[in-house]
């Protein structure tokens, strides 16, 4: 398994060794950050100095991160949290939402819709996944009033950089509360998020060097989303339960390292990118580049390579590279093994065949040019075998 080209950072990473040896040092001690002894007292100082961290890294107040068991739960927190806060208090009904948000946005705002009579409008996108904000602007407008509007920083499948910060403003001068996922952007664009303006955002430790099961919820602390879980009333009865001392430990590290070393990351990321992109084009001519196609960081997210293999099926194509010793996905890995084309493709208008027949590669910090080139190396074979099986397949048919 050493020897396997890992290209697959954006469902998980390797965990940090410093983050290895906070976890592994706070995970000795014992005490409910909850209790009012002394070890309980430990923990919560563990607790709060890791808030502290974070904050400074990502200039917010302490108070606004509100710890979660990961990006996922940080994401309903947010979509169902503040929509249902937001129109307990304005009586608005409307929430805006991309249409090529990760399932852990897109699956709450249906639900929103089909359980909880929410009024949805999906925001479109234009050919390279980047949201219109022309048409953003026309729904703010609308008479009705908006609750809430979600537009994730950057997608998770192809790696476009959403526009943001004029999002953000969009939506403060309609008086409408904003949220982003910043998952994937964390580490590998500028995240000051002090200055951006978003009422929430949603982060992800695992995404950043960090331990599974931890994640936040940075949101304006003068909000409070309704809790969809309750119980002990922990993080400003926002999010209740017992909180996870050694890993929001960790995950403090993870972030400042993810912070601190973000400039010389995405630098080299964006070389191994472009190293990759121009092997594959030179090793099969007809793949296509999905998304924003520009060659920096500012509009497609560094580590990202998203590529389709016309005649293919994405999930063939996979497995002959895994057997190759490659590891990466046909998208987000929280839909895997689902035989469905991507709907963030579907959305930018690319065709059914063409959306069966992609591949995310997705490069890390710990990624090399042995494992780039190992890519390259393997590719075209792959390609003809599932080619072959593909025209095989509709014969046989």
């Amino acid at each position: 398994m050493d020897e396997r080209a890992y290209l697959d950072h954006a469902a998980t990473t390797p965990m940090l060794p410093q983050v290895r040896d906070v976890w592994l040092e706070e995970s000795r001690r014992v005490g409910n950050p909850s209790s009012l002894h002394a070890s309980g007292r430990r923990a919560r100082r563990t607790v709060e100095e890791a808030r502290e961290s974070i904050a400074a890294n990502l200039d917010v107040r302490p108070s606004a991160v509100v710890f979660t068991a990961g990006g996922t739960e940080a994401d309903n927190l947010a979509v169902k949290g503040l929509f249902w806060a937001s129109r307990s208090a304005s009586g608005a009904n409307r929430l805006l939402a991309s249409a090529i948000e990760h399932h852990a946005v897109l699956d709450p705002v249906v639900w929103l819709q089909e359980d909880q009579g929410a009024n949805v409008s999906w925001l479109p996108v234009d050919g390279v996944g980047r949201v219109r904000v022309d048409a953003l602007a026309e729904q703010l407008g609308h008479p009705d009033g908006v609750a809430l509007c979600t537009v994730m920083w950057a997608n998770n499948e192809i790696g476009t950089v959403q526009p943001v910060a004029e999002i953000a403003s969009l939506c403060r001068e309609a008086g409408v509360l904003f949220h982003t996922d910043a998952v994937q952007v964390l580490g590998h664009l500028p995240a000051d998020l002090g200055a951006l303006g978003a009422d929430a955002v949603t982060l992800s430790s695992h995404k950043i060097g960090g331990p599974f099961g931890v994640g936040a919820l940075v949101v304006d602390p003068r909000l409070k989303p309704t809790a969809v879980l309750h119980g002990g009333g922990q993080e400003r009865e926002i999010r209740s339960g017992t909180l996870d001392a050694p890993g929001i430990a960790a995950f403090a590290t993870a972030v400042e390292h993810a912070v601190r070393g973000q400039e010389a990351r995405s630098a080299h990321l964006l070389r191994l990118r472009q190293r990759l992109v121009e092997g594959v084009m030179a090793a099969v001519p007809d793949a296509v580049l999905n998304g924003d196609p520009g060659t920096g960081a500012r509009d497609r997210l560094p580590g990202n390579v998203h590529l389709s293999f016309p005649g293919c099926e994405g999930d063939l194509l996979l497995m002959l590279l895994d057997a190759a010793g490659i590891d990466c996905s046909t998208g987000s890995a929280c839909t895997a093994g689902i035989p469905e084309p991507s709907h963030v493709l579907l959305a930018m208008g690319v065709a059914e065949g063409r959306a069966r027949s992609s591949l995310r590669f997705s490069l890390g910090e710990s990624t090399t040019d042995r494992e780039v080139d190992a890519v390259v190396t393997a590719l075209p074979g792959a390609v003809d075998r599932a080619r072959r099986a593909g025209s095989l397949s509709v014969k046989v048919g």
